[in-house]
């Protein structure tokens, strides 16, 4: 019973950090009207808690592993409690800023669902599983709607404080619903990042995600305030905008895990980095509100789309080390969310427009097109070259002259040469002289009118030692019908062919 509450529990825990941790952003033109906020510090004060945020997803996805969600969860939602008040009773921006590091806690407790979850599920189910606990980012959406509108009622200082029931709350559900009995991974952290580090689609998962969560965050904190100050929205209007924004990219988020267990997913990411390409391009161009709309859909639509999708892509590739590698690649996801404000900022402060900024993104959203694409090539090139050096029968390749191209391991198994003494020699060097040439005339004109041809044939291995093999030579051409390669697979057949002398001498004869 414990185990089917950690999906539906720790999701509400994820809701709850994320109210908490978009808390000054949401409630930033309240705190404005108390707090002398100069133009140039609003986008570092917005940005600030997705620092701490974000770096602290690999110790906490680490400690999941090590001590259980249970406990995580727990010392996070009490260590909350103090920079939530110190918020609610600050007077400075300085206060802002010193507080606002702090409820990053609050953004750092993604990476502990994320680990803890895929314990307790099927991998084919993961996608759908990451996904539904991905729909935590709904706490943005309801943090953005719901606290201007009870700020309006009793301040923003008591609003924030309310937070603080919340917190003492959610501690107590996860002492009593949590699982003590969660499997532990002890792996030492340094062990575990030597041994992901070095592998490129570590880099390119926390690329992809800089760029599907970043986008996220990046439009959950910086909307609100744009669309009041560009736009001229009512307050309560742009945190209605901006919650339906969260609210998209959030229910999309298990759509696209869902999706990425039915079909390919990293064809289900090129679709989404060719949507925010387009999408980041209008924005580009400085539209009317309602174009300005489309193109933030849109963007909702492909982070949420994405953020899904890249997390059910992790554990396919890093089963042992997800734990790590969540917290790396979600930590990444963060840091996507705090640059973007700050360059938006600089770039109007210095152009007084913020179209350069929208054309990074879609360049940086093709680049990541480019790259998945890439992905997807080398995945397919992988399964080839995994299949040509796992098989057990012998392959020989050569090029359309007739020198060897390529071999497996199994081909030096069966012939005892290795594979710097095959490469660009011929193939007679595997002749045994127990067939006439007219064999291999028939042969050769079998291959050329049907372009392939299968039979048995002696040959030697390097030691002398004469073998029969079933050999099939195939012919592969390109696409102008010219011949680039002759493909051989074969087998040793000597003890597994009664008489086989007897086949020798009929084989051999013209």
């Amino acid at each position: 019973m414990i185990k089917k509450l950690q999906l539906p529990l720790q999701t509400m825990n994820l809701v709850l950090g994320f109210m908490v941790w978009v808390i000054i952003s949401a409630l930033l033109p309240f705190i404005r009207e108390d707090i002398a906020i100069p133009a140039d510090r609003i986008a570092i004060l917005t940005a600030i808690p997705v620092v701490l945020g974000s770096v602290l997803r690999i110790p906490l996805g680490y400690y999941a592993n090590v001590v259980g969600a249970r406990i995580v969860f727990i010392v996070s939602f009490i260590l909350l409690l103090f920079p939530v008040y110190f918020i609610s009773t600050a007077s400075s921006v300085t206060h802002l800023v010193i507080g606002g590091l702090f409820l990053g806690i609050g953004g750092a407790v993604f990476s502990v669902g994320v680990t803890s979850l895929p314990k307790y599920y099927p991998k084919e189910k993961l996608g759908l599983v990451n996904g539904i606990y991905g729909m935590g980012n709904l706490g943005t959406a309801i943090t953005t709607f719901a606290a201007p509108v009870i700020a309006t009622q009793i301040g923003w200082s008591a609003t924030i404080q309310m937070y603080l029931i919340l917190l003492l709350v959610f501690a107590a559900l996860n002492a009593v619903l949590g699982d003590r009995k969660e499997p532990r991974v002890k792996t030492p952290v340094m062990e575990q990042i030597k041994g992901v580090y070095r592998n490129d689609k570590l880099w390119y998962f926390s690329l992809f995600y800089f760029i599907t969560f970043g986008s996220f965050v990046a439009f959950t904190v910086y909307l609100p305030n744009f669309l009041v100050s560009h736009f001229e929205l009512p307050k309560v209007d742009a945190g209605l905008r901006t919650a339906g924004f969260i609210l998209i990219a959030t229910f999309l988020r298990p759509v696209g895990g869902w999706l990425a267990d039915k079909f390919k997913p990293l064809f289900l990411l090129m679709g989404v980095f060719i949507g925010m390409t387009l999408a980041a391009v209008l924005l580009a161009f400085s539209p009317s509100i309602a174009l300005y709309t489309v193109g933030c859909l849109t963007i909702a639509v492909c982070a949420g789309l994405g953020n899904g999708i890249i997390f059910k892509l992790v554990p396919l590739y890093f089963n042992k080390q997800a734990g790590i590698v969540n917290g790396i690649v979600s930590m990444m996801g963060g840091l996507g969310g705090f640059f973007p404000p700050l360059m938006l900022s600089f770039i109007h402060s210095a152009t007084g427009q913020y179209s350069i900024g929208f054309m990074a993104l879609s360049q940086v959203a093709l680049a990541s097109f480019v790259l998945v694409v890439w992905m997807y090539y080398q995945d397919k090139l992988a399964v080839t070259s995994q299949v040509f050096n796992s098989t057990g029968q012998g392959i020989l390749v050569t090029d359309a002259k007739g020198r060897i191209y390529a071999v497996n391991p199994a081909f030096t198994r069966l012939t005892g040469y290795a594979e710097e003494e095959a490469l660009g020699r011929n193939p007679s060097l595997l002749k045994s002289g127990r067939q006439a040439p007219q064999f291999y005339q028939s042969m050769w004109a079998e291959i050329m009118e049907k372009g392939s041809w299968q039979g048995e044939i002696w040959n030697r291995r390097k030691n002398g030692e004469q073998y029969l093999e079933l050999l099939t030579i195939n012919v592969v051409k390109d696409e102008t019908g010219e011949i680039v390669h002759y493909v051989g697979t074969f087998s040793d057949i000597t003890d597994r062919t009664p008489g086989a002398s007897g086949v020798a001498d009929r084989v051999a004869k013209p």
